[in-house]
């Protein structure tokens, strides 16, 4: 499969069954917006047709790209995550101002973009607790949140741990 010509701009890849990724791509689409009425981030549903992703680049993986945000950029490359991320916010005109520094580094490491990473390894976590069946399960770390919210919801009750001696046997 020969790949296509990539536009001059980044293609932000975002699962369109996963609520909080839709919500996040909408954000990503109006504030991408240039004065030209050109987007600055692509914003593209992965859907369903693996093919159609590997057409944009050999190595990306349907399921990877569900788990993870993906961006590629225009020399061809992949950015995920946290990463993808801080790329997203450099090229959006309201987020500039402090994108910058996602890049400085200290002593070799780049404190802000792990507080970043970390961020984004705590949203993928709890994904599944708002809804999105497309993310998977939630980690065993995040179960008791996840059943709190199921739990909580109106019309629902507790699981009875326990049986009454109203009811006799």
């Amino acid at each position: 499969m020969i790949p296509i010509q990539l536009p001059p701009r980044p293609i932000l890849l975002f699962d369109d069954e996963c609520g909080v990724c839709r919500r996040i791509a909408r954000w990503v689409r109006r504030s991408a917006l240039l004065e030209t009425g050109q987007s600055s981030v692509i914003v593209r549903p992965i859907g369903g047709d693996p093919d159609a992703l590997r057409a944009l680049n050999p190595k990306l993986d349907i399921w990877t790209a569900y788990a993870t945000i993906h961006l590629l950029m225009p020399d061809g490359s992949m950015k995920l995550g946290g990463e993808a991320i801080a790329e997203v916010l450099r090229n959006l005109r309201g987020a500039k101002w402090f994108a910058w520094s996602f890049a400085i580094r200290i002593f070799g490491v780049r404190p802000f973009q792990m507080l970043l990473n970390l961020a984004y390894a705590i949203l993928a976590a709890v994904r599944p607790i708002f809804g999105c069946e497309s993310c998977g399960t939630p980690s065993l770390w995040v179960k008791p949140i996840h059943w709190m919210f199921n739990w909580r919801k109106i019309g629902s009750s507790p699981p009875p741990h326990f049986t009454p001696l109203s009811t006799g046997r």
